[in-house]
């Protein structure tokens, strides 16, 4: 590790709370991607009659366990685990439901609240809320972070032809950006959610759309300075390409603060979807997806638990990424050196 990169990092461990944010942040993404794992209704591992199935990964019709029927085994179905009990055993996940699994014996009508077998009780459906917040919370993050690599890389090669070629082809990008940022972009969802099915790819096509010019101030800024740097003007001279100068001599210096707005700009990813989601306009019905969950508790004002317990984690997660983008910047800036 270079030394300049080491005083980064060490500024970046400095920054206590953004430290702590970063694995805080870490551990709940890396849980999340076991969601299958930890939150299903289909068990880990079954032993029948000598044998070692793992339903949770391959189906398997009932018959494998003694069953009539040809279709996968239902396993909430106390006939097809008494079948599987009588020769062998169950080991279920540490929530025994799906983001869509109907829980059927609740104690009181859905929304339940709280209780030992849910334990944030139930959505107006009937469906495990713990669960739905496991897999609401994976996809929003992966969701936010397709989004924001993507529209970086169209933000950065925009803002990278703007500054550094300027004249001309900078004064016509700024006006197109103009333009194209003041459509309307709400009601041109509305228009496609009422054309199309709207599903995870379309919607991520749609906010790439009008969600790359977050960065093109920046990296412009960056590439309108650099462009008149010596060792730039001295590598025009020598003949090397503009691409490379571009990319191999002035990008790097500009990543530094295009770097330090990427946490916010992930942050700003998720907090779109749930809006989309909380305004039904966002992903398709039955999804696992916290802005619906966020609606239902504006609907359910008798089930407190749906709001409060969406609310917390959207809280919590965009705090997480906030303090993790002011590290990255104290982390960045020249002009913070290291303390013990």
């Amino acid at each position: 590790m270079t030394p300049i990169n080491q005083r980064r990092l060490e500024n970046f461990k400095a920054n206590r709370r953004g430290y702590i944010s970063f694995w805080l942040f870490m551990i709940l993404f890396v849980v999340t991607l076991f969601a299958e794992i930890i939150s299903n209704d289909k068990p880990l591992l079954v032993q029948y009659d000598g044998g070692y199935y793992v339903p949770v990964f391959i189906s398997y019709p009932e018959t494998t366990f003694g069953g009539d029927f040809e279709t996968e085994a239902e396993y909430s179905d106390p006939e097809v685990i008494e079948l599987i009990e009588d020769k062998g055993w169950v080991v279920w996940p540490l929530i025994p439901y799906s983001f869509g699994t109907i829980v059927y014996d609740l104690p009181s009508p859905a929304p339940s609240p709280p209780s030992a077998q849910n334990w944030l009780g139930t959505d107006d459906q009937g469906r495990d809320v713990v669960a739905r917040l496991i897999y609401g919370f994976r996809i929003s993050v992966l969701f936010g972070l397709i989004l924001t690599f993507f529209s970086s890389i169209i933000g950065v090669a925009a803002g990278a032809v703007q500054g550094y070629f300027g004249g001309l082809t900078d004064l016509l990008f700024q006006r197109f950006i103009e333009i194209w940022s003041g459509l309307p972009t709400l009601l041109i969802l509305i228009i496609l959610a009422s054309l199309f099915v709207p599903s995870f790819w379309m919607l991520l096509g749609i906010l790439l759309l009008f969600g790359w010019m977050g960065l093109v101030g920046v990296v412009r800024a960056e590439f309108l300075r650099g462009r008149n740097f010596n060792y730039v003007l001295a590598a025009r001279a020598l003949g090397v390409s503009n691409r490379k100068i571009m990319f191999k001599h002035i990008l790097p210096n500009a990543m530094v603060a295009t770097i330090t707005f990427l946490p916010f700009i992930l942050s700003g990813a998720i907090t779109s979807l749930t809006a989309l989601d909380f305004l039904g306009l966002g992903l398709p019905p039955g999804s696992a997806s916290l802005g619906e969950l966020l609606n239902q508790g504006k609907a359910n004002l008798q089930a407190p638990w749906l709001g409060i317990s969406s609310f917390v984690v959207l809280s919590v997660m965009l705090s997480l990424l906030i303090f993790i983008g002011e590290a990255v910047r104290d982390a960045l800036d020249p002009r913070k050196t290291f303390r013990n």
